[in-house]
């Protein structure tokens, strides 16, 4: 069985694109390497984007580890400026609302849960602990897959996850039906 860490990427620059992290981000993400220091954690992914790939490598520095890219643990969708923020946002909450509804450029809710209950899937076989720096909205998609809305606080579908929140999933190569998601939105904050 594995033991995974979700971990939402730190504080990112608020702008369009592919932004990195913020000062604040930089220093979260050392206060999530510490937190994970002592969890024996074997392997470490990233979403390819910039934000959770710069929160990944100071975990792997910290922890002395690789970081290995996996685009299934990417966002939902990625506000690229495309769109206005108005029209981003609005199509976000449909996306909220309607997890069939495919944001352009994007994934439905339901396709991104069902792509991160892949990569679980993948990791399932592992004995030991893995982190994956992800992001917010991904990752509320997969609790929906695995434990439906009416399991998670409304604030989290609406809000997402703060900054390094971390969602624990013990993982089981048997049945999927074995799985358990042991911690939400829980961790190192601000």
């Amino acid at each position: 069985m594995a033991l995974v860490y979700l971990v939402q990427h730190a504080q990112k620059e608020a702008r369009p694109g592919d932004p990195g992290l913020t000062a604040l981000g930089r220093e979260q993400a050392r206060r999530i390497t510490r937190w994970l220091a002592g969890r024996d954690v074997l392997r470490l992914y990233s979403s390819p984007l910039l934000r959770a790939v710069e929160t990944a490598e100071v975990i792997a520095a910290g922890l002395g580890l690789t970081v290995g890219l996996d685009s299934r643990l990417r966002e939902r969708v990625n506000w690229d400026g495309g769109l206005t923020l108005q029209s981003f946002s609005e199509h976000w909450e449909r996306s909220v609302r309607d997890r069939d509804f495919v944001p352009p450029g994007g994934d439905s809710s339901r396709q991104a849960g069902e792509r991160m209950r892949a990569f679980l899937q993948d990791l399932a076989p592992l004995h030991g602990t893995v982190a994956a720096v992800t992001h917010g909205g991904v990752t509320t998609d997969l609790l929906r897959t695995l434990l439906g809305d009416d399991q998670l606080p409304a604030s989290m579908l609406r809000d997402g996850n703060p900054p390094c929140a971390i969602t624990t999933i013990r993982v089981s190569p048997d049945d999927i039906r074995g799985w358990r998601v042991t911690a939400v939105s829980s961790g190192v904050y601000g």
